[in-house]
């Protein structure tokens, strides 16, 4: 979008995680604000007329109708935490909440390198942006301790990465697909 451009191309403005989206994992968007392929926005366009605030939340009109219901459904990308998100980076800093970020695309990248069939981006993408950085780590460090996942076939790599990403969701009450809104008739 033109003369939107922002420093973070990880965290959007209005809280996604560019930095686990498939579309910038596979190079397709250069994230918010990031220049060519970056897609025209509606709330940019609110930025770029809301003194060019760098996230929803430093707005002094957030929370605005914009965020009614926007967590309900996804796009490429899940919305589920949106709000969340934008919260806990608001309660402990973005300088802090970055880092956080920044190890979450870490992990991410060691899944999509050591762990894929070719198959599980969209997967591991939302796995790693909807469960919480520490139980992402604690299975990440279990994965690397089971010796015998390194000699399976990628299918059954993926396939033991997947069940763990499952069964710590499924404690969690979360589901790792992506929510498509209805088609309307």
């Amino acid at each position: 979008m033109r003369n939107f451009t922002r420093d973070n191309l990880l965290f959007s403005l209005c809280g996604l995680h560019c930095g686990l989206c498939v579309m910038h994992v596979g190079g397709y968007c250069p994230g918010c604000g990031g220049g060519p392929g970056n897609q025209s926005c509606a709330i940019a366009r609110c930025s770029l007329a809301h003194d060019n605030v760098a996230y929803c939340f430093q707005c002094k009109e957030y929370p605005c109708s914009r965020y009614e219901n926007i967590e309900a459904y996804d796009s490429f990308i899940t919305h589920q935490r949106q709000l969340s998100d934008m919260a806990r980076a608001k309660a402990i800093g973005l300088d802090a909440y970055n880092k956080e970020q920044d190890s979450k695309v870490a992990i991410l990248q060691e899944l999509l390198s050591n762990y894929n069939d070719g198959r599980r981006k969209t997967f591991y993408c939302i796995a790693v942006n909807l469960l919480p950085l520490e139980d992402l780590e604690s299975a990440m460090k279990q994965l690397s301790a089971n010796s015998v996942i390194y000699r399976l076939a990628p299918k059954e790599k993926a396939d033991e990465v997947t069940s763990v990403f499952l069964n710590l969701a499924k404690q969690q009450g979360l589901v790792l697909k992506l929510r498509k809104k209805p088609v309307k008739k």
